[in-house]
């Protein structure tokens, strides 16, 4: 499969890619990312004894927002009527870390991965934001797309 960058036309300037031609189909994208927090946040989430509040609830509508509002922030996104995100945790305090998985839906011409890249991006970010006042060492990390479906690439899955 050739890898064709469409985001140029043909004298290097960036345009938004013409999806006008292309079949509406049900897209889903699948993200993750950790971050790595100590003990003291680790128990302060856990327990709901963060300053600012319900760390992972107020994480959760923070990536949804991300997800609705991706066109505003990445210039060549399409504007997308989601259908369905999730924001969803894997508290791991083994290992001191918060996965989040962000899962975005659509019917539409083109994909939904950065909206989902977005979304677990933003979530991440609020937990950060939230639990900074405890320690600032916090470490985002492993973000990436776990899955997709639809479209004319079919499905990909990130073995990762």
């Amino acid at each position: 499969m050739e890898n064709k960058l469409t985001h140029f036309d043909s004298n290097g300037n960036a345009i938004m890619v013409d999806v006008s031609e292309k079949n509406i189909t049900k897209r889903v994208a699948i993200a993750k990312g950790k971050i790595y927090v100590n003990n003291a946040v680790m128990e302060a989430v856990i327990n709901n004894k963060v300053e600012k509040g319900d760390v992972l609830g107020v994480a959760r509508v923070a990536g949804i927002m991300g997800v609705k509002r991706t066109s505003e922030l990445i210039p060549m996104c399409h504007p997308l009527m989601i259908a369905k995100c999730s924001v969803d945790f894997d508290v791991n305090e083994e290992n001191n870390y918060i996965e989040v998985v962000c899962t975005a839906k659509v019917q539409g011409k083109t994909g939904v991965e950065m909206e989902a890249l977005t979304g677990v991006n933003v979530t991440l970010l609020t937990i950060y934001d939230m639990c900074k006042a405890i320690d600032k060492t916090m470490e985002i990390s492993e973000v990436h797309l776990a899955k997709k479906t639809g479209g004319k690439s079919g499905e990909f899955i990130n073995e990762k």
